[in-house]
């Protein structure tokens, strides 16, 4: 097992659960890699954004139907009037401990606040990275919440129309 992979195994069992890491060597960096490798639908496919607001890094879990609403962001954070931008690469990987691409909803670096897409909760299954752009597993919704210590966010996400 990839060891960033197996951190996310570890950091799963630290909150009692069990996750079965799967490995697509094809890669599933975008939703739309991740749910073809899967065989499920675009929205159960949780998309990990690290982004600042005012400063501060925090991270958006995401339906992979969606996209991110910035502003949603900032007012889910405290922060209506804040700046917000995607976090770089180097912010990124020191907050978490992994890659863009990899960073699981868990498991992290650093304590983040995290904000969970409420659309997400229409499934009984989603699928989210673990530590590497080949490795995701699946889990609960309501699981995902629990131990990413999320905030549900009924706005954050918004169809995304790209």
């Amino acid at each position: 097992m990839h060891a960033a992979a197996q951190r996310v195994i570890d950091a799963a069992e630290e909150r009692g659960l069990r996750v079965e890491v799967r490995e697509f060597p094809e890669g599933t960096r975008t939703a739309q890699d991740a749910a073809a490798a899967v065989g499920v639908e675009v929205g159960q496919i949780v998309k990990s954004l690290a982004f600042q607001v005012d400063g501060e890094i925090v991270l958006a879990l995401v339906s992979g139907s969606n996209r991110l609403d910035e502003r949603e962001l900032a007012l889910a954070a405290g922060a209506p009037d804040g700046q917000v931008g995607r976090a770089n690469p180097d912010s990124v990987r020191a907050a978490t401990g992994f890659a863009i691409g990899g960073v699981p909803p868990f498991g992290h670096a650093a304590a983040l606040r995290t904000f969970v897409d409420s659309d997400l909760l229409e499934y009984d299954e989603v699928w989210a990275a673990a530590g590497t752009p080949r490795h995701v597993f699946a889990i609960d919704p309501n699981e995902l919440v629990r131990a990413s210590g999320g905030t549900v966010s009924s706005s954050l996400g918004a169809p995304d129309r790209a």
